[in-house]
């Protein structure tokens, strides 16, 4: 899996940190796309990812149950529906299906503020 390297971010004001219940997950709307966040409390962490889970294109992975895998600790989603597995960080497949993966986007929290970075089309 190749990773980008974003140096062109917009860093847009997603949601208060109140609107994402502790370890779960919320969704939010920019322009055509749904982000589901995640507050991944038991880490001290947030997480954001496409919405759509790519294996039966549904809108659900805001609602997948989140933890951790493997020797690493690595965060993951689960697909409520499929339980097909993605890592939060990379968002590769975890569950041994390679032909699915999903976006990932990175999250910064002000104060009560959850703020996520979009990276730039121009």
């Amino acid at each position: 899996m190749e990773i980008e390297l974003a140096t062109d971010l917009k860093w847009i004001l997603a949601c208060s940190t109140l609107d994402v219940p502790e370890n779960g997950g919320a969704c939010i709307k920019h322009e055509d796309e749904q982000i589901a966040i995640f507050n991944f409390s038991r880490r001290n962490e947030w997480f954001a990812t496409q919405n759509l889970c790519p294996h039966k294109q549904q809108m659900v992975l805001s609602r997948g149950m989140i933890g951790s895998t493997g020797d690493t600790c690595e965060p993951k989603v689960a697909c409520p529906f499929h339980k097909k597995t993605f890592s939060l960080v990379t968002g590769e497949c975890l569950s041994g299906d390679e032909e699915y993966e999903i976006k990932t986007y990175p999250v910064k929290v002000i104060g009560d503020k959850v703020y996520v970075g979009i990276r730039s089309t121009t």
